[in-house]
């Protein structure tokens, strides 16, 4: 446990020595007494935890010493000592940052050693809350939060800090997977916002007929079941910012009350008519083309142009070149941090084997993977056939991705050579294609094997 230091600055020696006996008695605390604002001075270097200061100094006064503290470390707690009880003067020093003002009496050295306990408390608190927040700072960084070299991916982190020192609303698309919300909440934790709220709504997720009491909030006996007023989220997340992911569920007649909040800044609650003002940085997320909805008339093109704001799409993960190989080694450390595991390395031929799938799935397909992996491993090692592949064969979902011929036909023929181990002469007779197909688009750096 760390010793407390305290500072006793008290020019009557047997006053002083009453006040050291007093504390020295818990021995985690560390006493120093000093005679004079001089003395005190030439040891404020020491970076005392609190300092017990004598209003009547023989060379200072006590509001000058302890402006002259605070000047040095405004976070130092002074517990301030007199021997007139003058309510102007106490006033004043607490007005100055003292932290209390004591009366010298029989009850002083009592008085005292609660309110250093007390200073303890704050103290600690303080320094869980600082920590605290330097790790969500961390574990938000973006360029940690979001691992990969890519040349795709370095545009999405160039993105996100110019979104980040702006308030500029911010569409993030994706297919699923992509880690559109990570996007959000490291837009938020390094923005001006980042100790206020950051509150995420999956708008899917919502039956359509709460998504306005949700959104918005209602009031006592506004429907039935009403039983309480309820705070809408546009309110919880005053002062920071609110994520709507998959924006494109909205029906079009509660995207017509979602415009009218963006516009006028100000929210009514369901069955009442007080007009709440927000203050709320909106971040939208979806895997549909809104441009698309927007011409087949399911979204409106007011809402449309008023959401686009910044955008930024992410890629999928079969488009980021080598980030598969760094992320399947985070996913691994943080798998086996978090199970108290030793980790595993992965073995080249299991490295080869991600590369070449198509993971439609993306980010969170291969997180799902590597975990699975790490555990059917038997060794040191994760190999190849600890990795896993649970293909959904679906033309549909397929389709919906809307590529490029050359596209599909990559994803086809990296799921032949995974399925099939490489055997080209076998891969090109299922396909009916010539060996030479492949070998050039393996020279094309479409494919590897």
């Amino acid at each position: 446990m760390k010793t407390t230091k305290i500072f006793i600055v008290e020019d009557d020696e047997w006053y002083a020595e009453i006040l050291n006996y007093h504390l020295s008695a818990n021995p985690d605390y560390e006493t120093h007494i000093y005679k004079s604002g001089k003395e005190l001075k030439q040891n404020l270097y020491k970076n005392p935890d609190i300092i017990t200061l004598d209003y009547s100094l023989p060379d200072t006064s006590g509001e000058v010493l302890l402006k002259e503290i605070k000047d040095f470390n405004p976070d130092i707690p002074v517990v301030v000592i007199s021997g007139q009880e003058d309510i102007g003067t106490a006033v004043n020093l607490l007005k100055e940052g003292a932290y209390d003002y004591l009366i010298k009496d029989e009850e002083t050295t009592t008085r005292i050693w609660k309110l250093i306990q007390n200073i303890e408390e704050n103290i600690s608190l303080k320094k869980e809350i600082k920590q605290l927040k330097s790790e969500v700072k961390e574990k938000y960084d973006f360029k940690s939060l979001i691992k990969g070299n890519s040349k795709a991916i370095g545009m999405v982190f160039n993105l996100i800090e110019k979104a980040c020192n702006t308030n500029i609303t911010v569409s993030v698309t994706g297919e699923t997977g992509t880690g559109k919300e990570l996007v959000a909440k490291a837009i938020h934790y390094n923005s001006d916002r980042d100790k206020q709220p950051f509150v995420a709504i999956n708008m899917a997720a919502i039956p359509s007929e709460l998504i306005e009491s949700e959104l918005f909030g209602h009031e006592k006996g506004a429907f039935t079941g009403a039983h309480s007023r309820k705070i809408g989220y546009f309110e919880q997340a005053n002062k920071g910012t609110i994520f709507l992911d998959e924006i494109g569920d909205l029906n079009l007649n509660l995207q017509a009350k979602l415009l009218r909040v963006l516009q006028e800044r100000e929210v009514v609650r369901v069955g009442g008519d007080k007009k709440i003002k927000i203050d709320t940085r909106l971040i939208v997320a979806t895997h549909r083309d809104l441009a698309e909805e927007v011409k087949n008339g399911t979204f409106r093109s007011d809402l449309f142009y008023r959401l686009l704001g910044l955008p930024i799409k992410l890629p999928p993960l079969r488009d980021r070149e080598n980030d598969v190989l760094l992320l399947a080694k985070t996913f691994t450390e943080l798998f086996c941090k978090e199970n108290k595991m030793e980790t595993p390395s992965i073995s080249k031929e299991a490295l080869n084997k991600l590369k070449q799938y198509h993971y439609p799935g993306n980010i969170r397909e291969l997180k799902a993977i590597i975990e699975l992996a790490v555990v059917q491993s038997d060794s040191k090692m994760i190999e190849e056939d600890n990795i896993i592949f649970h293909t959904i064969d679906n033309m549909n979902d397929l389709l919906l991705q809307e590529k490029t011929l050359k596209q599909y036909n990559i994803e086809i023929v990296n799921y032949f050579l995974d399925k099939y181990k490489n055997d080209i002469p076998l891969i090109a007779q299922k396909l009916d294609i010539g060996k030479s197909t492949i070998y050039s688009m393996k020279q094309k750096g479409d494919i590897t094997f």
